[in-house]
């Protein structure tokens, strides 16, 4: 048998609007390893726990120029080098012409790297998180705001990080183990 090891502290907020002091609250007391869960988008909350932009967006831009690149350089070694051949006069190789492939193939590697970034940037598949052994987690898709703080927080203390957000003013405050 595995020994468990902490998690984090996980509370329990009644509304957006709770949350978002507590989240602003819990940065400003230094905690930086804090999520918020909650039923659906809360205006500002990224800015109160303090998390930077997306890396997707700037994969999927990395993503579109390789394939408009290989797209060219398939293009180009295929009619002017591998095989030349000329059409109507036009030179073997005529770049307006390779337009749509350059097109379809920028699409389809952003498009990749959009899905498989997503699925490598938030660490999934990953088919049991240890917030799932909160009591009320559940109601997170209903009506329910759950704030955490991870263990590996260089501030975390066990019983001072649950005495600080029972003093927000959550509703349920609870240690989790991770097996």
């Amino acid at each position: 048998m595995s020994a468990s090891k902490t998690f984090g502290v996980v509370a329990e907020f009644d509304s957006a609007a709770a949350i978002y002091k507590a989240a602003k609250a819990t940065t400003a007391e230094g905690y930086t390893r804090v999520d918020a869960h909650t039923p659906f988008p809360v205006h500002g909350i990224d800015d109160a726990l303090r998390h930077g932009p997306s890396h997707l967006g700037w994969l999927v831009v990395c993503g579109g120029i390789a394939g408009i690149l290989l797209a060219q350089g398939m293009q180009w070694w295929t009619n002017a080098v591998d095989y030349e051949f000329w059409v109507s006069g036009k030179t073997p190789y005529a770049w307006p012409a390779t337009i749509p492939i350059t097109f379809e193939l920028m699409v389809l590697l952003a498009s990749l790297v959009a899905v498989f970034g997503m699925f490598v940037l938030n660490r999934l598949p990953r088919f049991h998180h240890p917030i799932f052994k909160h009591s009320s987690i559940h109601r997170v898709t209903d009506d329910r705001f759950f704030l955490s703080i991870e263990a590996k927080d260089p501030k975390f203390d066990a019983h001072g990080t649950k005495a600080f957000l029972e003093g927000l003013g959550a509703a349920n405050v609870e240690v989790l183990e991770d097996d």
